[in-house]
């Protein structure tokens, strides 16, 4: 029995430290994160966290030539966003462009085209509310 014992514990006693740290690791991570400790956490900070996201409601740009104008439906669309905390808090609406190309169209009732974004660096995007937009033609009246 003291052989069955002894066994227990010395065979494989690296392997079995190294098992109770990263479980112990693994235990005041979710701990930690559950609790709302925030990224100023030294252990949080070691091993790292994913980025916040944010949401922003974003004008949808379309170039107008000099002959035409052009609409889009909607004219805002919902952008969520991700990135480093501190690069999220320091974003503005102006920051991010939502653009839809309308080069080459001369005629665009019931046109349905998809929304590019524009973003700093350091920041991604993760989802579009909605993708597309339906462009919308008029002629500018001078």
């Amino acid at each position: 029995m003291i052989v069955f014992a002894r066994n227990l514990v010395v065979k494989d006693f690296w392997l079995k430290l190294f098992s109770l740290a990263l479980a112990i690791l693994i235990w005041i991570t979710v701990y930690l994160s559950t609790n709302g400790e925030t990224s100023n956490s030294p252990l949080l900070a070691l091993i790292g966290r994913p980025p916040d996201e944010t949401v922003l409601t974003v004008p949808v740009h379309l170039p107008t030539g000099t002959a035409q104008q052009f609409t889009s439906d909607p004219v805002d669309i919902k952008v969520t966003l991700r990135g480093a905390p501190q690069a999220l808090k320091a974003l503005q609406t102006q920051d991010v462009q939502a653009v839809v190309d309308v080069t080459g169209v001369e005629s665009a009732n019931g046109l349905v085209r998809p929304v590019e974004i524009i973003l700093p660096k350091g920041i991604s995007y993760t989802r579009l509310e909605p993708e597309t937009v339906e462009v919308k033609f008029s002629r500018k009246t001078e």
